[in-house]
């Protein structure tokens, strides 16, 4: 992967543990791909509700101190990295408000192509807002709720959302799981012995030992309680087509969680055998980018019998690029986070495996290494088509003239990259890893996009219009 993209948020959640907050931490721990710039635990202990969240990775910002102040049964996280709003401690989660009908606390994954006006129309009836978040809108509509059941306030309030919405909400009573009815983005149910776990992903279940029970549908809201779960679907026969985000599978879900029904180390061994099948070449090694190459260049390999070797090394220990903000630290990070093997590289013709290429800059970076330790020819193999169009719906893709496929043609990628071939897995045959392929979105390839947007695209939107109705 380019180190251009950002994803949202990793989201976990337990309800009846007595060491939820830990178990919420372990979670989160799993989850931490998912973003690493803030992080988050609010837990109930049956009176009222604590929290702790600060800046940094979750093993930064909690410690054995912090943990024995999260007490309760029940527990919400959140590790995130800002898509809608700045990187700041007041726009980190979860938001934990008190209302009319008690305290409650949300955690969102995705982004509302609606907020711009749905937080005018409630700054005019009157609300204040804390923080630039599309997030907090979700809370205030709730507050403006008049329905004598939370069940019902929800049910109204979800209508009024637009875009990617994966929620979890803690209240004095319930948790809360809520997928908006595109299902753009991932949310599971686990049991461990008699609690119930959310999680954004199914590794972060197998990190605790809790079983998978099932995923939440897009368009339903799960409550857990005492008497166990019951559902409501508010988005009911409204006819709205299914529209998971098919980046989780390429590069932003771990290989070993399940998502939309699917193993993600599954699809990924898919895309590398379809992508030998489009584009072959005579080579000595596949190698892949990685860690998010990894399954597909096996895939490669499989299918076209050069062998598979691990050509490039990554160290762990300088964390995913892509998520830091500042350019200036993407590209020091680059140069020390992989290191190819001579002996491996040196005069052999070699096929490099990727998930994708946004701006292009770290993967010419890389190419240019393997070039510095003697390898013949470079033949570079891309699981996905090439990414053209910005994502609205919980991805910060750069803007569509930052994206090199917007404004080079193939062969001056190949150029501008320094590879002797380069192929791009078609959307076709992208499509045919999974067993549904129209219930995905595929906007960031295509172009078509399954909910219209206007301003709201902007991820600094409801920040640039302080001071005109938004703050």
């Amino acid at each position: 992967m380019d180190d251009s993209v950002k994803h949202s948020c990793g989201l976990f959640g337990v309800y009846g543990h007595r060491d939820s907050a830990r178990l919420t931490y372990l979670g989160l721990y799993s989850l931490q791909h998912r973003g690493e710039e803030a992080a988050g635990i609010v837990s109930y202990d049956g009176k009222s509700m604590h929290i702790h969240k600060a800046m940094g990775l979750v093993s930064e910002v909690f410690n054995e101190r912090t943990l024995r102040d999260l007490p309760g049964r029940s527990a919400l996280g959140h590790t995130r990295y800002s898509t809608t709003g700045s990187s700041s401690i007041k726009n980190s989660q979860p938001l934990v408000v008190t209302y009319a009908k008690g305290s409650i606390a949300v955690a969102h994954n995705g982004n509302l192509v609606n907020a711009y006006e749905l937080r005018r129309q409630l700054e005019g009836r009157g609300s204040i807002f804390q923080t630039t978040v599309d997030s907090e809108i979700i809370l205030h509509l709730l507050a403006h709720a008049t329905n004598k059941k939370l069940e019902e306030d929800l049910s109204e309030c979800l209508r009024l959302l637009k875009g990617a919405f994966t929620l979890v909400f803690l209240t004095d009573q319930e948790m809360i799981g809520c997928r908006d009815p595109q299902g753009f983005r991932p949310l599971c149910i686990g049991r461990l012995n008699r609690a119930y776990v959310l999680a954004s992903e199914t590794c972060a279940l197998d990190l605790i030992g809790a079983r998978w029970v099932r995923d939440v549908e897009p368009g339903e809201a799960v409550f857990i309680g005492s008497s166990g779960i019951r559902s409501l679907f508010p988005f009911k026969d409204m006819g709205i087509a299914r529209s998971h985000c098919f980046f989780e599978h390429v590069y932003f879900a771990r290989p070993d969680s399940t998502i939309f029904g699917e193993s993600v180390q599954a699809v990924r061994v898919r895309l590398g055998r379809q992508l030998a099948r489009e584009y072959p070449i005579e080579a000595d090694w596949v190698m892949p980018i990685p860690d998010s190459g990894n399954f597909a260049a096996l895939g490669y390999s499989q299918e076209s019998g050069i062998p598979f070797a691990m050509g490039v090394i990554r160290n762990h220990y300088v964390g995913r690029t892509f998520i830091q903000p500042a350019q200036e630290i993407r590209d020091l990070k680059v140069r020390v986070k992989f290191n190819p093997v001579k002996e491996l590289i040196k005069g052999k013709r070699v096929v490099i495996v990727d998930d994708s290429i946004v701006r292009g800059t770290t993967t010419r970076a890389r190419v240019k290494s393997l070039r510095e330790v003697g390898a013949q020819a470079i033949h570079l193999r891309v699981s996905c088509p090439p990414t053209k169009f910005s994502c609205f719906y919980g991805i910060d893709f750069p803007t569509r003239k930052e994206l090199v496929a917007n404004t080079l043609s193939l062969e001056d990628i190949r150029k501008f990259i320094g590879v002797d071939s380069l192929g791009y897995l078609s959307l076709e045959g992208m499509l045919k890893a999974v067993g549904k392929p129209d219930d995905y979105c595929t906007a960031c390839w295509s172009g078509r996009y399954p909910i219209p947007f206007g301003e709201e695209g902007d991820k600094f939107a409801l920040e640039k219009h302080a001071g005109q109705g938004c703050r």
